[in-house]
């Protein structure tokens, strides 16, 4: 069986980590990167220190607006399968490039599975929540990462095909933090002490194309009493510079770091503040407290758990979460065992037998 995976931003290089070993242990995998990252600090990397195969196609296409972007790589991506001619193609979470592969896998009447299927933002203003939706949607298997996700789909009427796996993220996490021990290292490196300042991600939309909302998170980090620890994203930073907005004050702006070194910074860190999907999930399973800057989450368990809170960009409610937000002494298991990678590979196995 001969399986095209198609990846192209950062948090699904990270997913792709555990399931592509996963997968050529019993498949031939084809692997797909469509460039949607590109700068090396953001895709390079992660190849390299979390042993991810070489794409066996790079279509490099960079950045362009949304709909550019996804037709140029459903064009792409449509030569390599009517070429592969794969038994199925999977796609993970909710980048444009994931709503591009299960577009074109579906009309190519190839099997879709969708890592990461099910989440909602309920917030159709979001890019990712019409991206995730959509290959919801396209797709024939949907591997879900947590109970709320399976659910979500059965509300949606889509009650086939649908699987609780557990999170391949958290089967990355695991992994990794075995293989590493040089947290202590890197902390030295860049001059920090375990809990001793707060980690800062920035990324989505609604917070780097809304001037405003970018200056009220970067104006209150600047203030607060301790360090910011702040890997700036490439897109981010293009977007201070045109506003003009320094960093100043409390904030310590770094170049953005691969997975190992972004797992040391999150470990060790006081408070983590993000706008990032990923970035909460990881908050959650190393126990650090996560400070949302969005108003509202697709992993609503992390907030029901009391691990989360929502702030959105005000200046006064992220401050007053900053100093007052202490999450409970026990957290539960929800995202899986470890195994989710060879759990969706044995679906996969199970369902080629009945359906090729």
């Amino acid at each position: 069986m001969k399986i095209c995976s198609i990846v192209g931003a950062r948090p699904q290089f990270i997913k792709a980590a555990p399931l592509s070993r996963e997968l050529r242990k019993r498949f031939q995998e084809v692997l797909i990167h469509t460039g949607q990252h590109y700068d090396a600090k953001l895709s390079r990397v992660f190849f390299q220190e979390m042993d991810i195969p070489e794409p066996d196609y790079n279509l490099e296409i960079g950045s362009f607006s949304h709909g550019h972007q996804t037709g140029l790589m459903m064009i792409g991506i449509e030569e390599i399968l009517e070429k592969e001619k794969p038994d199925m193609v999977v796609v993970y979470g909710d980048t444009n490039s994931t709503l591009a592969g299960a577009l074109v896998a579906v009309k190519l009447h190839c099997l879709v599975g969708h890592v990461e299927a099910g989440l909602r933002s309920f917030n159709r203003a979001m890019p990712e929540e019409i991206n995730r939706v959509q290959a919801d949607r396209a797709s024939d298997l949907l591997f879900c990462p947590t109970q709320t996700a399976v659910d979500n789909l059965e509300r949606e009427g889509i009650t086939h095909g649908g699987y609780l796996t557990g999170d391949v993220m958290y089967d990355a996490l695991k992994y990794y933090r075995r293989k590493s021990d040089n947290d202590n290292i890197f902390l030295d490196q860049c001059d920090l002490e375990p809990g001793g300042y707060y980690l800062l991600t920035v990324h989505r939309a609604e917070n780097t194309d809304n001037p405003e909302n970018l200056r009220a998170i970067m104006e209150t980090m600047a203030g607060l009493d301790k360090p910011v620890v702040f890997p700036v994203h490439p897109r981010t930073r293009n977007v201070m510079e045109q506003m003009g907005l320094e960093l100043s004050g409390m904030i310590r702006p770094i170049e953005p770091v691969g997975y190992l070194q972004m797992m040391a910074l999150e470990s060790n860190a006081k408070k983590i503040l993000t706008d990032s999907g990923g970035v909460q999930k990881e908050a959650y399973m190393l126990g650090v407290p996560c400070v949302t800057l969005r108003n509202e989450t697709e992993w609503v368990e992390t907030v029901e758990e009391g691990w989360n809170v929502l702030v959105g960009t005000d200046r006064e409610a992220i401050k007053e979460a900053v100093e007052t937000f202490d999450p409970p002494n026990e957290r539960k298991n929800l995202f899986g065992d470890g195994h989710a990678a060879k759990k969706i590979s044995g679906i996969i196995e199970n369902s080629s037998l009945s359906t090729l």
